[in-house]
């Protein structure tokens, strides 16, 4: 490469960065952190956030700052690892917020809602809205610090033993189903289960659940569900995204050097792009090999999707009338909502449709 003026002045700047940032951080204290995941490490695509993280600040920090990774029930049960962080048990930890909306029904704007938003929606409404503002606001009063750190991207409806057909079909359904997808599913008659990965395919073999939705077909296959419940049901209208979180101890975070908060946003950030690009590439891949394994597709019509719908607006309105905080994200949230589908129904979903009906085969 040949090196100009121009080019050799920008190169001497970076070689001087570098030179004062590495006796900077070797001025930096040691420290190690325990983090407790709510995944099990056989699902790499959740799970894999938590080393991803705990490599790049590790890289960054040259071994100043480590974070020592842990899966569910490694330290805590997984649906566990907020009140661990809360209560300083660990340092932090890697879950889904939704699993904690009986301690504060806010707490899904974090996750995902039924009929809310894609994963770049969300980003947008965090970054550009007031969504990341709002949200910080509920963590604050856990006494903890909270940021993105991975989503799932679009899921399907879930996995059931019979097809469902009409909005009657889902009385007295036994449905493993996280966050406000339950709430919503119960003005249906569903009868909502909470339960964690690892112990869904057990529920579904021996009956003591009818249906579950988890994430999508790469995860799905890996935990077997097509083998015990064959119809997986779509589109994935109760979660749209699902973004996950690296949940950090309030007095931790305070305590940390600035630039090693600096390093851990980065190294989030980056694990959150890994993390979407990881599912996007693996589950197109693992829909052919479910169906060709017996999995059948069934479209919920038109009317059901429509009663599913009115039902989460409900359950948008009752919590809503309980609480001023969980109202005042449910306005700022419906109302980017509104307007992100607008312009995506016009700039992607029109757009992609009509590519795929040229190039399908």
């Amino acid at each position: 490469m040949t090196v100009s003026r121009r080019n050799f002045a920008r190169l001497s700047a970076a070689t001087a960065a570098v030179t004062v940032a590495s006796p900077a951080i070797a001025q930096q204290p040691a420290v190690k952190w325990r983090l407790a995941s709510s995944f099990p490490k056989s699902i790499e695509g959740l799970w894999g956030a938590a080393p991803t993280v705990a490599r790049f600040v590790s890289e960054m920090s040259d071994g100043k700052f480590t974070i020592d990774t842990f899966a569910a029930g490694e330290i805590v049960p997984g649906l566990q690892v907020l009140d661990a962080c809360a209560n300083g048990t660990v340092e932090c930890g890697h879950s889904y917020s939704g699993y904690y909306i009986g301690k504060n029904p806010a707490l899904i704007f974090d996750g995902s809602l039924p009929f809310g938003m894609t994963p770049r929606q969300h980003n947008a409404w965090y970054m550009y809205g007031d969504g990341k503002k709002l949200v910080d606001e509920v963590y604050d009063g856990m006494g903890v610090v909270s940021m993105s750190m991975g989503n799932t991207g679009g899921q399907t409806f879930g996995w059931f033993r019979k097809e469902i057909k009409t909005p009657a079909d889902f009385s007295g359904v036994k449905m493993r189903v996280a966050g406000f997808g339950g709430r919503v599913l119960a003005k249906l008659g569903v009868i909502p289960q909470q339960i964690a990965g690892g112990d869904i395919y057990p529920a579904l073999e021996k009956g003591t659940i009818d249906a579950a939705e988890w994430v999508g077909p790469h995860d799905d296959e890996k935990l077997g569900f097509h083998k015990v419940a064959k119809y997986m049901h779509i589109p994935g209208v109760l979660e749209m995204e699902a973004n996950n979180c690296l949940f950090i101890n309030k007095a931790a975070w305070a305590a940390l050097p600035p630039s090693y908060q600096a390093m851990l946003r980065g190294a989030c950030a980056y694990a959150q792009t890994e993390m979407l690009a990881g599912y996007d590439a693996r589950n197109a891949r693992a829909i052919n090999r479910v169906v060709a394994a017996g999995a059948q597709l069934v479209v919920l019509t038109p009317e059901i999707l429509r009663v599913l719908r009115s039902a989460l607006e409900q359950v948008l309105d009752e919590e809503s009338a309980k609480s001023e905080q969980f109202k005042r994200l449910a306005d700022n949230w419906r109302a980017f909502r509104a307007e992100q589908h607008r312009w995506f129904s016009i700039a992607d979903a029109r757009t992609e449709m009509s590519v795929y009906s040229m190039s399908a085969t």
